[in-house]
C-alpha cells in the first residue's frame, strides 16, 4: 500500500516542492489549504506528473475542520504516514496595538493547528512509524538582530508564533521518538523563490528545502535544520 503525506498549508514554494518530492518517491499526497482553487490546481498539476494527489479545502485555524479533514483523507487515501505542516499566520504585526483576536488567529494556525493535526493523525503515525515535518521561519530565533527585523518588518506576531512552533517541535521530537515517530523542522532564513515574499530577491530554492525534509525523514535523527 502506498504511503500518504498530508501537506498542510499548501501553496507555491516549499509545500509544493515537498508534495512533488514525496509524490515522486511513491507517496499519495493530500493537499490541504483554505483556498479551494489552489489545492485543486495543485492536485491536478501533481496528477499530470504521475503522482496520486487529492485536494482537501479546509480552514487550518479551526480544530474541527482539521479533524474532519484528516478523516476524509484517511477514508480516501488510507493511513497517514507523514504530516507536513507549512501553515502559518502573519497577523498581529505590532504586539503593542494588535487586537487580541488577531494575535489569537496567528497562534490558531501556526501552533494550535499544528498540535491539533498531530493529535488527529497520531494513531496512524504510531502504527506506521511515521513522521511530522514542520516548516518554520528564522524570525522565531532568539537573537537581538532577528528581533529587530521582526519589529522593522511589522512581523512581531509571526515571530512569536514561530518561536512557539520551534519549541513544540523539540518537545514532540523527544516525546514521540521512543514510539518510532520522527519529528523535525527545517527553518528558512531567507526569501523562498516563487512565493509571495519573492520580489526578485529570492535566494532559497524550494526544491532544496524539500530535499532536506526528505533526507531528514529518511535518517530520522536531526531535530532542527536551517537553510
Amino acid at each position: 500500500m502506498a504511503k500518504t503525506i498530508i501537506v498542510g498549508g499548501f501553496g507555491p514554494g516549499i509545500s509544493n516542492a515537498v508534495a512533488e518530492k514525496f509524490g515522486a518517491e511513491g507517496f499519495s499526497v493530500a493537499l490541504v489549504a483554505r483556498n479551494a482553487e489552489r489545492v485543486a490546481v495543485g492536485a491536478k498539476a501533481l496528477a499530470e506528473k504521475g503522482i496520486r494527489a487529492e485536494a482537501f479545502p479546509a480552514d487550518l485555524s479551526k480544530p474541527e475542520d482539521i479533524r474532519a479533514t484528516v478523516k476524509k483523507i484517511q477514508a480516501s487515501l488510507g493511513p497517514v504516514n507523514v504530516l507536513h505542516w507549512n501553515a502559518y499566520g502573519s497577523g498581529a504585526g505590532d504586539l503593542t496595538s494588535a487586537p487580541v483576536d488577531e494575535l489569537k488567529a496567528v497562534f490558531d494556525v501556526s501552533f494550535v493547528g499544528l498540535i491539533t493535526a498531530v493529535q488527529a493523525v497520531l494513531p496512524d503515525l504510531r502504527a506506521e512509524k511515521g513522521a511530522v515535518l514542520v516548516t518554520n521561519g528564522g524570525l522565531g530565533f532568539f537573537d537581538p538582530n532577528v528581533d529587530a527585523m521582526g519589529v522593522q518588518w511589522n512581523a512581531m506576531g509571526l515571530s512569536v508564533a514561530n518561536s512557539a512552533k520551534h519549541k513544540a517541535v523539540g518537545l514532540l521530537h523527544l516525546k514521540l521518538k521512543p514510539e518510532g515517530i520522527y519529528v523535525g523542522e527545517v527553518t528558512v532564513t531567507g526569501i523562498v523563490k516563487g512565493t509571495a515574499w519573492d520580489q526578485g530577491n529570492g535566494t532559497i530554492d524550494p526544491a532544496g528545502v524539500a530535499a532536506k525534509f526528505w533526507e531528514n525523514y529518511q535518517r530520522r535523527e536531526q531535530t532542527y535544520a536551517t537553510i
